[in-house]
């Protein structure tokens, strides 16, 4: 889809996101998945008692699983959770998902979840890098 195209949003379910949220967040995860060669994906709703089970399981869930990260928030609970594939593991190390997490919870907290979504998912492709060559 190109951005700024026209879209019919209609099966799209009214959420705690403007349209123009959306395309952000959207692109975002686009840009992130690009320049890393990792799939991201992201999760905004209830992680219920299990949340750190709940994300692991969203993200095995996912295709692809060990080459890609999910961020999964959840605002209601004040939870953000970080599962990183197998593979995805070697480029995000805990110290740079806590680093990442830690600058989303932040502007989280000051009601910016938008932003901090965004910014986080940056944080994250920046330490990832580029997709190694030798790997394809």
């Amino acid at each position: 889809m190109v951005p700024g195209e026209d879209e019919d949003r209609s099966a799209v379910p009214a959420g705690p996101f403007t349209p123009k949220q959306l395309a952000r967040l959207d692109e975002a995860l686009t840009l992130s998945s690009r320049e890393t060669g990792v799939q991201f994906s992201l999760y905004v709703g209830a992680l219920g008692a299990t949340p750190r089970r709940t994300a692991e399981d969203l993200h095995a869930g996912l295709g692809a699983a060990a080459n890609s990260v999910l961020v999964a928030v959840s605002p209601g609970e004040r939870r953000l959770e970080i599962v990183t594939g197998e593979q995805t593991a070697k480029r995000l190390p805990d110290r740079s998902c806590a680093l990442a997490a830690l600058s989303m919870t932040s502007s989280l907290t000051g009601g910016d979840l938008v932003g901090g979504i965004v910014n986080g998912l940056r944080m994250l492709a920046d330490q990832a890098g580029k997709p190694a060559l030798a790997h394809h």
